[in-house]
């Protein structure tokens, strides 16, 4: 895309989880148990005169309830790249799983972008099963009902363009209506793939995450997740502490805190 300036991406990490393992972390487990720490991130993409963020993460007592490290607040580490929450007028929400869609309050000014598909899985039949409702939250399903009583909430069927060079794309799996989001970057096209790839693991040895709606969507999406990219490795998983390895800080002092995705990687 000649005629645009590529956007930057940061990955903010809000959240961690040090005791979750490899037999947790596959679909049918891992004959080579040992530690696979998460860690949670939110990201944010800035350019061409707009700033959208992709999810909202969770805060200090839905951590405690899900036994989840909380670092910090989204709202503090995006301040930390220059961000006011307060000013952020697009928010796209990859699936409203409690890691993703929780701070309700946070974004005041900003409209949600959400796929038709999962808002109709979160308030659907399928909630009637403990299985499948176990990583939503009632009070964030609620909120994001209240988001569209206001006029606040856009819903997509699909592939869909958010602007020029950000676009949404619909791949489901790890939750029915889960999107994830393309981004002309300095390195061509990077894809923000939230949990439709949980690490990198996942989708480069075709092993899915072990909660999911449905392992056919799951297996396709990572053909698709790569179809989108300019490169395998312009696709970011959600949650995949080797981010923080592979991407610079993105000003000194926030390591740990916020990094560049659409820096060169350095692995």
């Amino acid at each position: 895309m000649p005629d645009l300036e590529p956007y930057e991406i940061h990955a903010i990490r809000y959240g961690h989880n040090a005791h979750a393992t490899r037999r947790e972390n596959f679909l049918g487990g891992d004959p080579h148990d040992g530690p696979m720490p998460l860690d949670y991130f939110v990201w944010a993409i800035r350019g061409n005169g707009r700033t959208i963020v992709v999810d909202t993460g969770f805060d200090t007592a839905m951590g405690e309830k899900r036994g989840r490290a909380f670092l910090r607040s989204p709202g503090e580490g995006l301040r930390c790249i220059g961000i006011d929450p307060d000013r952020v007028e697009d928010v796209v929400v990859s699936h409203m799983h409690y890691d993703h869609c929780g701070n309700h309050g946070l974004f005041p000014r900003a409209r949600y972008h959400l796929q038709d598909g999962e808002m109709a899985y979160a308030t659907g039949r399928c909630m009637c099963h403990p299985a499948l409702r176990a990583p939503f939250e009632a009070e964030d399903v609620l909120a994001m009902v209240r988001k569209v009583f206001e006029g606040r909430v856009t819903f997509h069927d699909g592939d869909r363009d958010l602007a020029p060079g950000i676009s949404l794309h619909r791949v489901g799996g790890h939750s029915k209506g889960l999107q994830v989001v393309r981004v002309w970057t300095r390195r061509g096209w990077t894809v923000i793939a939230s949990d439709a790839s949980h690490f990198y693991a996942n989708m480069e040895e075709g092993r899915p995450f072990h909660l999911l709606h449905s392992l056919e969507d799951t297996l396709e999406g990572y053909r698709k997740l790569y179809g989108l990219a300019s490169e395998r490795s312009a696709v970011i998983p959600g949650h995949d502490p080797l981010v923080l390895q592979r991407y610079p800080a993105s000003a000194p002092g926030l390591d740990g805190i916020a990094h560049r995705l659409d820096a060169d990687p350095t692995g």
